[in-house]
């Protein structure tokens, strides 16, 4: 008996180690693919950001195709992958995790109704943990990410160079605010996540989950193309807000380790909506939307097929 349980155990630690190295090889795939209009979010998301003397930090207020063309012309077409390093780091901490506590909290803990079907109520609840769970563990590599991502647009606006790669930054970070400076922004970083997995998560298995019960579709990618598209639109409205205030934080610059601009994510939000209007909250929602579409869709496919091909059922 007790053999058979220890088995049964190892089985299942076995398949959670291969769901977690799935879902990393599928995010860091849709990662790879649409990361040149990450870059773009995040410059649009600190243009017409104001500095802690009244002056705004970025000169140039364009839009998102004038900030890519501005990229590949001014600083050089392999700069639309700048921090893709840090960036790919993430997507196997965050990714891995969040799939995996997603879906064995919602099939050993909350378990789903008989014809299959995984109640609102318990998705809203399983996504914002596995959210907030994955995000907090990735953090220092969204910080760093967001920093390099900023570097070419901060060389040609005359300022000296603040890191020089994904090593250098993590120390430079690590020598100037200590390990906790490596956490800067996750409570903003958390929130966006939560939101970001809610709408996903909630919405792909939710939409995935109807459209098999209620109409004659087949567990294809056809299926999964458009629940993907579904859920990245919803995850979109959603997460643009946390998602400027995250960036925001990250990017400010410190002084004897402490930042300048805002104190926490609340007197961030704060500032932004007072002098900049609270349509700010939503820059970058079209660059936001146009890669979390793509981003979840390649995800997705690629998941499922590679749960497919390696012998597991969709997810």
């Amino acid at each position: 008996m007790a053999a058979d349980d220890e088995q049964i155990s190892s089985s299942r630690g076995q398949a959670l180690a291969h769901k977690f190295v799935l879902s990393a090889v599928a995010a860091m795939m849709a990662e790879s693919v649409t990361y040149p209009l990450d870059l773009t979010r995040t410059r649009l998301q600190i243009q017409g950001e104001f500095g802690i003397k009244g002056a705004t930090v970025t000169y140039s207020n364009r839009g998102m195709f004038k900030i890519m063309r501005g990229v590949v012309i001014e600083e050089g077409v392999l700069n639309l992958y700048q921090g893709i390093t840090p960036a790919l780091y993430r997507q196997i901490i965050y990714s891995g995790f969040r799939m995996i506590i997603y879906e064995g909290l919602r099939d050993h803990v909350f378990t789903r109704n008989p014809d299959g079907s995984f109640p609102l109520w318990k998705s809203v609840i399983v996504s914002a943990i596995c959210g907030a769970l994955g995000q907090f563990a990735a953090s220092p590599t969204d910080l760093v990410k967001i920093q390099m991502q900023m570097e070419g647009r901060r060389r040609l606006e005359g300022k000296p160079v603040r890191i020089k790669n994904t090593g250098h930054a993590f120390s430079k970070i690590f020598k100037e605010s200590g390990i906790r400076g490596l956490w800067r922004g996750w409570v903003p970083n958390v929130h966006r996540s939560i939101l970001v997995n809610v709408g996903d998560l909630v919405t792909y298995d939710t939409v995935k989950r109807q459209l098999l019960l209620k109409t004659s579709l087949p567990d294809n990618f056809i299926l999964h193309g458009i629940t993907s598209a579904c859920s990245g639109f919803v995850a979109s409205v959603m997460c643009t807000p946390a998602d400027v205030v995250k960036t925001r934080i990250m990017n400010q610059p410190t002084e004897n380790g402490r930042p300048v601009l805002y104190k926490n994510s609340i007197e961030c939000l704060i500032k932004t909506v007072r002098q900049e209007g609270i349509m700010a909250l939503y820059k970058g929602f079209l660059p936001n939307y146009c890669r979390l579409g793509p981003w979840l869709t390649t995800f997705w496919l690629s998941y499922e097929h590679l749960r497919k091909w390696t012998g597991h059922v969709t997810f």
